[in-house]
């Protein structure tokens, strides 16, 4: 099996992982929390971010992973973690402006993972930092769709009422 398929699979099969454990376990405990409490928990793994930087670790990474790949990645990741940070703080102390937090932090964060999925040219290049996509980033696909469900949802609900 080459590279790019077994890269593939485990992605695959870490998302198909994440998205039982969201259905089964998370989705159903977060069912009667706030909204506030839910978007908390489903933000804390992103506040793991700034493992990221290590695709600018030279021997972490392989030396020929495309510089545009690495600090793209990296940056994003760091830039996603601070905003996680921020959202944490902001929820934890009820502030006013942190479902705006929420959302800027979720569209920023799933556009650097998506940007970072679709440059698979970096896939062999990955060397020790292979866990970080085939592992982390389903995870964190995956809360990002549930916070991205969860804000919308009262919107869909209020339109629904007004009907």
């Amino acid at each position: 099996m080459d590279m790019h398929a077994i890269f593939g699979l485990q992605f695959f099969l870490s998302l198909v992982l994440a998205g039982l454990l969201a259905k089964w376990f998370l989705s159903p405990w977060l069912r009667d929390a706030t909204e506030s409490q839910a978007l908390f928990w489903l933000t804390l793994p992103h506040a793991t971010r700034h493992v990221g930087m290590v695709f600018l670790v030279p021997g972490i990474v392989s030396q020929s992973l495309p510089s545009s790949f690495a600090s793209a990645a990296a940056y994003g990741d760091l830039a996603a973690g601070v905003l996680a940070l921020a959202v944490l703080v902001a929820l934890r102390n009820h502030w006013g402006g942190a479902r705006v937090l929420v959302w800027v932090f979720n569209v920023v964060g799933t556009v650097d993972l998506l940007n970072a999925l679709r440059q698979s040219h970096a896939v062999p290049h990955l060397g020790a930092a292979w866990f970080i996509p085939t592992f982390w980033v389903p995870v964190l696909l995956m809360t990002h769709f549930m916070i991205f469900s969860r804000l919308i949802a009262p919107a869909v609900e209020d339109s629904a009422k007004q009907s």
